[in-house]
């Protein structure tokens, strides 16, 4: 009897032995590829929907800065703008009649001098509409540069009001992705400053497993290979889902201290990523296993 409870006793712990043997191809973590959102202007916040597991869309959005200050910049450009048109308009007119004074200061030249040819003019004609002409020129020229110099001016204020228009609109932050805020670092009321990070957000639908493979393994593994992968769901069981092949690192690199292979430990391993569909399940850091075959 004792020793048919011994040779059951044997089995039983044969079994176990070779199920720990079992191992997976590939073990490492679930990932995600992270996005710091941060202002680009200063100010202090007065709407923020950073609120950590809020689910965000291209476009939402997560803060607005006051503004105030930039909006009461671009009326007054707006305003000078507007004077400087109207300075603009009075010297075209100026313009306008110079040029028509010389056209008349032309002819008159033209007249004297052929009344001089006919000797029915004095010298002291000529010099005089000659003068009256020579002055008309330049006042015109003048006013033309001053023409130009207003345009100058012009397009300098039509690029502060864009560049204040430009501030304007960052001070809404919208989500440049879909995704999930997972960490929030300021509050509704503080002051955001440029490059202060405000909110960091993931798309968790589908997350990364990254995981490490030897040389003697990367043969095997292949982009868009479909893979199984493991995830704990008791401290025995493991729950079984499907995961693809999106990324296989070119260079080797050594062995992170956390990854243990179905191998002994080698020196050098390749790190490859599977994109693994999210139900709820993974986490990112969560740790998970693979099998290539």
């Amino acid at each position: 009897m004792n020793r048919i409870y011994l040779l059951l006793l044997l089995v039983v712990m044969a079994s176990a032995c070779n199920n720990g043997d079992q191992t997976s191809d590939a073990y490492g973590n679930f990932e995600a590829d992270e996005t710091i959102i941060s202002s680009e202007v200063a100010g202090k916040l007065i709407r923020f929907d950073g609120e950590e597991g809020r689910q965000v869309k291209v476009g939402d959005v997560l803060a607005i800065i006051d503004s105030s200050t930039v909006n009461l910049q671009i009326q007054q450009l707006q305003a000078q703008m507007k004077a400087v048109a109207v300075k603009k308009v009075n010297l075209r007119g100026q313009i306008d009649v110079s040029q028509q004074q010389l056209q008349n200061a032309k002819i008159t030249k033209d007249r004297v001098h052929k009344l001089f040819a006919d000797k029915a003019a004095t010298q002291q004609q000529v010099d005089d509409v000659d003068g009256q002409v020579r002055v008309l020129e330049q006042q015109v020229l003048s006013q033309q540069t001053q023409f130009a110099s207003i345009d100058s001016e012009l397009a300098v204020l039509q690029a502060q009001i864009a560049s204040a228009e430009n501030q304007l609109e960052k001070s809404v932050i919208t989500s440049p992705v879909n995704g999930t805020i997972l960490e929030k670092y300021t509050e509704l009321g503080e002051l955001a400053a440029p490059s202060k990070a405000l909110v960091k957000l993931a798309d968790l639908s589908e997350l990364d497993l990254r995981v490490y493979v030897s040389g003697a393994q990367l043969p095997h593994v292949k982009l868009g290979q479909q893979v199984e992968v493991l995830i704990d769901e008791d401290k025995k069981t493991n729950q079984h889902l499907i995961g693809v092949v999106n990324w296989i690192s070119s260079e080797a690199e050594f062995t992170p201290k956390i990854i243990q292979t179905k191998e002994e430990r080698v020196k050098m391993v390749y790190a490859v990523k599977v994109k693994v569909k999210n139900d709820g399940r993974l986490k990112i850091g969560m740790p998970g296993e693979v099998n290539f075959q």
